[in-house]
C-alpha cells in the first residue's frame, strides 16, 4: 500500500518519539502524529509524505490511552509550546526517560540504564522569564500573546500555565497602557511601528521583577507616566529597561539597554548563592529545577579540595559557584562577555575567591589553558548549547583525560553522540533526565563519565 497525502487511515500508535509525537507504521513506513500517545488507536489524515517517513494529524481518537487527559489550555496545539499538555504529568516523565533510553540503545556500546526523570512537585507557572510578542492581528487590532507554532502570527493567550502569574499580569498591564495611549506596535512586514516585545524576568526566591520593553526606536510616548503607574501598582518591580532593537531580525533583544527605573538588574537565589541577572543574562528559566540540576551535577562530580575544575559554557557562573565550595579552583569559560562580567560579580557578591572566569570561545580557551598555560583539570563540567561539543573540544578532553567529565545537556541527541566519541576512554556511569520544562518536549540531562581504570595514557 502506498501512503497518500490527504488520505485517511486508522493506525495504532506503537511508540512516542523524541519530540513527544506519536509513531505509527503503515506497511513499514513510519508516520509521525502529534498529540497522540503510545497504545492509542486513531484515525488520521496524512498531511505530508517523504521517501522515508510521513506526517499525519488526528481526525478521531478511536481508543484513547489511560494516560490521556483533557488539556487545561485551549491554545497549546497552536502555540506548540506545551506539546505534552494532553498527557498525565507522571507519564511525561516516563516518556522523556524512554526517549533518552532509545538514543542510548541506538548509539552507545554501553547500554546503560537511564535513570528515572526527576520531575517537579508542582509543574505549573514555573518559568521565571517570559517573552511576549506584541503586534496587530488580521483585523488590525493590537494583540499580545505568543507566536503560533512555526509562524509569526500572534495568538492571544488568556492564561499560560507555564508562565509566572505575576509577570503575566504585569505584561498585560503594560500592553493595556500602550494601547490606551495609542502607542504603535511593530509590523514585521513593513518594519514600521514602535513596540516589538514585552519581556519579564522574576527572581523566584527574591520576588524581584524586571520589565523590558523592546522598541523599534528611541522613545516610548508617556514613558514617565507609564513607569510611575507601573511601579505604583506592582511594588516588587525592581527595574524597568528600554531595549533598542531597530534591526530587521528575529532576535528579540537588541544590543542597547536604557534603564528607565532601577539599576537594570534583579537578583535571585539558587541554593545558598545570590545571582545578579541583567536583561542579556542567560539564567535557567526554571529556577526550582535548576537548583536540583546543579546539585545533581556537583554530586555526580564528587569534587574534592584537591581538584581543579573546568566549567565550560559557564554562563553567569551558576554551577561554577556551586562547585567552588568543594574544589581547589574552578575556571569558568564562556563566549558572552556580559555573562563573564556577571559571573565575576556573582563570585564577589557571594565572597567566592577560588574561581577564575575567562571570556572567549570554549574551543580556543580550553586549548590555551591546557596547551599554553599547562593547567590540567581533574574534572571538567560542560553545559553546551543544543549543538553539543565541537570536535576540537572533544579532542582536547581526550588529550587532557580528566578523571571525570560531567555533561549537562539540553539535547539528548547531541549528548549521546558526544558520549559515544569518548566511550573508548571513559566509562559512562550515570545518565539522569531532569524535567526542566514540564509538559514540553524539552529534556535536560545530567550525566557523568569516569576514566577507565585500565586505560593506557
Amino acid at each position: 500500500m502506498q501512503v497518500e497525502k490527504n488520505k485517511e487511515y486508522i493506525v495504532d500508535i506503537i511508540d512516542n518519539g523524541f519530540q513527544g509525537e506519536g509513531i505509527a507504521k503503515i506497511d513499514g513506513l513510519t508516520i509521525f502524529i502529534p498529540n497522540t500517545i503510545k497504545g492509542e488507536q486513531v484515525k488520521i489524515l496524512i498531511v505530508k509524505v517523504l521517501a522515508s517517513h510521513a506526517f499525519g494529524k488526528i481526525i478521531e481518537i478511536i481508543n484513547p490511552s489511560e494516560n490521556r487527559v483533557k488539556s487545561d489550555c485551549t491554545t497549546y496545539k497552536r502555540c506548540g509550546g506545551c506539546s505534552l499538555r494532553h498527557v498525565k504529568y507522571e507519564e511525561t516523565l516516563k516518556m522523556k526517560q524512554n526517549a533518552v533510553q532509545s538514543l542510548v540503545n541506538k548509539t552507545l556500546n554501553n547500554k546503560i540504564k537511564v535513570e528515572e526523570t526527576l520531575g517537579m512537585e508542582y509543574p505549573y507557572h514555573y518559568r521565571n522569564k517570559a517573552q511576549y510578542p506584541v503586534g496587530l492581528n488580521k483585523e488590525g487590532k493590537p494583540v499580545i500573546g505568543v507566536f503560533a507554532n512555526r509562524t509569526h502570527e500572534i495568538i492571544p493567550i488568556d492564561t499560560c500555565f507555564i508562565q509566572n502569574e505575576q509577570t503575566e499580569e504585569i505584561a498585560k498591564y503594560i500592553f493595556k497602557f500602550l494601547v490606551d495611549n495609542n502607542v504603535s506596535f511593530y509590523n514585521e512586514k513593513t518594519q514600521k511601528g514602535l513596540v516589538r516585545h514585552i519581556v519579564t524576568k522574576i527572581g523566584i526566591r527574591t520576588n524581584e521583577i524586571m520589565c523590558i520593553i523592546v522598541i523599534n526606536g528611541r522613545e516610548i510616548p508617556n514613558e514617565a507616566r507609564m513607569i510611575s503607574e507601573l511601579t505604583t501598582k506592582f511594588s516588587n518591580i525592581k527595574t524597568v529597561v528600554k531595549n533598542i532593537n531597530t534591526k530587521n531580525t528575529n532576535v528579540i533583544l537588541g544590543s542597547e539597554n536604557v534603564n528607565l527605573y532601577g539599576d537594570g538588574y534583579i537578583t535571585d537565589k539558587l541554593g545558598e548563592y545570590t545571582f545578579k541577572i541583567s536583561p542579556m543574562s542567560f539564567y535557567q528559566v526554571n529556577s526550582i529545577q535548576a537548583e536540583k540540576l546543579y546539585e545533581l551535577g556537583v554530586d555526580f562530580a564528587g569534587i574534592t579540595k584537591e581538584d581543579v575544575v573546568f566549567d565550560l559554557y559557564c554562563g553567569i557562573g551558576t554551577i561554577s559557584l556551586f562547585m567552588s565550595k568543594f574544589a581547589k579552583k574552578v575556571y569558568g569559560v564562556e563566549i558572552v562577555e556580559e555573562a563573564i562580567i556577571a559571573a565575576k560579580e556573582n563570585a564577589t557578591i557571594n565572597n567566592v575567591n577560588n574561581t577564575e572566569f575567562i571570556v572567549g570561545d570554549v574551543e580556543k580557551v580550553l586549548d590555551d589553558l591546557v596547551n599554553v598555560k599547562q593547567i590540567i583539570p581533574d574534572i571538567i563540567m560542560v553545559d553546551p548549547p543544543r549543538r553539543g561539543l565541537d570536535n576540537t573540544s572533544i579532542e582536547n578532553i581526550k588529550k587532557v583525560l580528566p578523571k571525570k567529565l560531567v555533561y549537562i545537556s539540553c539535547n539528548p541527541a547531541t549528548l549521546v553522540r558526544d558520549l559515544a566519541k569518548l566511550e573508548a576512554m571513559y566509562e559512562i556511569k550515570k545518565i539522569k533526565p531532569v524535567d526542566m520544562f514540564p509538559f514540553t518536549n524539552g529534556i535536560e540531562c545530567v550525566s557523568v563519565i569516569e576514566l577507565k581504570n585500565n586505560f593506557n595514557y
